[in-house]
């Protein structure tokens, strides 16, 4: 193994250690531990080193979820291939004793694992022929889209929109009503129905608010979406969600990663019907919403048994689907974000240049099938992005979103000598806070922005999505957002 091989130079160097901690259980995914590879690798620290080795996990486990046993609606073939906490903890006491005892000791735990392992290889769904046919079938062709200069003239005619476009990323405030009309479908208080209704009430409250403030581009809000991940996970075929699976995100955040435990289909549309009613209710174009392929693996517990480029390629197969289908149904504008782009770069520099081709290419087959006159737009935060900006400008979307308000555009110089030359929307408001910005604070960071982006390629928007805000926050903003972009088009 890898492991043993360092630590075996490490000791012909002269290095030794008294004993050594082997965190051969992974910290930081849901299945169960190949029990026997294990073993075989502790044996072979223990020769190698001829150190005591004892047995821990990769990292903490507060990346995983507490206890896989209280999932009980997971389907119960699945659950079983699956190791949460607790469950880790008795792997490491397994292969603990297993260390000091010998493998019979523990014989029972090690066939159980086998037979997990084993029917997770064979189990329906966790290989699809036909959708190993058809990413097979894939070729370069399926990733290009026309040039961009050969795009503008036809998205400009489809299009028509004033310099200094204006539009929000995505999400609008989840309000309490939104949050009872969920809670109420999860206990059977509502029905799917009624739930949908609810939700279509508030599509059209946020498509009236944003055709009062005049923002050019319009979007649906998402209100049906309780998270911009698992949202597809509950559509898509080879995912599964948990109940109680959540996990520490950052700060007091926490998050519900999904399962992907199999190949990924898409069986229906996802997203037409939001956004063809959204649209039903306006003239002004709006946005269909998808989460990119990236950030569905960045942002789910991923399966284990193959490359994450070849998993990548079959979400992007199925949100290529439905950007097909967005587009057959009259919508001219669609959004793939990948906002954890840089978030999964490897750390270690030799393996990025093969990390960023597959993300690239993901990314281009979800989106490449649409005509060169729908219009494509990426969002991407939490970035630092001069070391990924040459795999953004390979995206080929012809507008990005960025994060770009509490650095006061210190991104943009980076962008203009990396020679981007599609339009471009670096946030001019911080939608963490609930300050709400001045009009003139808008003005002055569009004009630091129009001395790296010309008029007719900058877009005007918030940093990120309005989920987390309240309405009355998002409403003035939006207003001293667009009368800004007003003022300077004149």
């Amino acid at each position: 193994s890898r492991a043993a091989d360092a630590l075996g130079d490490h000791v012909r160097a002269g290095h030794r250690a008294p004993a050594v901690l082997a965190g051969v259980v992974n910290g930081r995914n849901v299945w169960r531990t190949d029990l026997d590879a294990a073993l075989a690798t502790l044996g072979e620290l223990s020769s190698v080193t001829g150190a005591s080795v004892s047995v821990g996990t990769s990292t903490t486990l507060a990346h995983v979820p507490h206890d896989v046993d209280v999932e009980t609606a997971l389907d119960a073939r699945v659950r079983s291939w699956l190791a949460f906490a607790d469950q880790k903890v008795t792997e490491v006491h397994t292969l603990a004793t297993a260390l000091a005892n010998g493998p019979e000791s523990v014989k029972d735990r090690l066939e159980a694992a086998r037979a997990a392992r084993r029917d997770r290889e064979e189990a329906p769904g966790v290989r699809d022929p036909r959708v190993r046919e058809r990413c097979a079938a894939l070729g370069e062709a399926d990733l290009a889209r026309p040039p961009y200069a050969e795009r503008r003239p036809l998205q400009d005619q489809a299009l028509p929109l004033p310099p200094l476009p204006t539009t929000t990323i995505g999400s609008f405030p989840q309000t309490p009503e939104v949050r009872r009309a969920r809670a109420a479908l999860r206990r059977g208080a509502l029905d799917q129905a009624g739930y949908e209704a609810a939700m279509r009430e508030h599509v059209a409250e946020v498509v009236a608010v944003q055709e009062r403030l005049d923002v050019d581009v319009l979007v649906h809000g998402e209100p049906e979406r309780n998270d911009m991940v698992q949202y597809f996970a509950e559509l898509l075929d080879g995912f599964a969600v948990t109940d109680h699976g959540w996990v520490q995100s950052y700060g007091s955040r926490c998050t519900r990663p999904s399962i992907l435990w199999g190949d990924v289909s898409r069986p229906a549309p996802m997203t037409v019907p939001w956004a063809t009613y959204a649209s039903s209710l306006t003239d002004r174009p709006v946005k269909g919403m998808l989460t990119g392929p990236v950030t569905i693996l960045a942002w789910s517990f991923v399966r284990d048994d193959q490359p994450l480029a070849d998993t990548a390629r079959q979400v992007a197969l199925a949100l290529r689907e439905e950007t097909v289908d967005l587009e057959a149904a009259g919508v001219v504008v669609i959004q793939v974000d990948e906002p954890a782009l840089r978030e999964l770069l490897p750390l270690r520099a030799g393996a990025r240049p093969d990390y960023l081709r597959w993300s690239v290419d993901a990314f281009r087959l979800a989106t490449a099938g649409v005509q060169p006159s729908t219009q494509i737009h990426t969002h991407l935060c939490y970035s630092e992005f001069g070391e990924v900006l040459g795999a953004i400008d390979a995206l080929d979307a012809d507008v990005t979103s960025i994060e770009a308000a509490r650095s006061r555009m210190e991104i943009l110089p980076e962008v203009e000598d990396a020679g981007f030359d599609r339009g471009l929307g670096p946030g001019v408001y911080d939608i963490h806070s609930p300050r709400v910005p001045g009009t003139d604070e808008v003005v002055d960071l569009l004009r630091l922005a129009l001395k790296h982006v010309p008029a007719d390629r900058l877009w005007v928007n918030p940093d990120c999505g309005l989920k987390t805000r309240r309405p009355e926050e998002v409403g003035p903003a939006l207003a001293n957002m667009v009368t800004a972009a007003r003022a300077l088009r004149s």
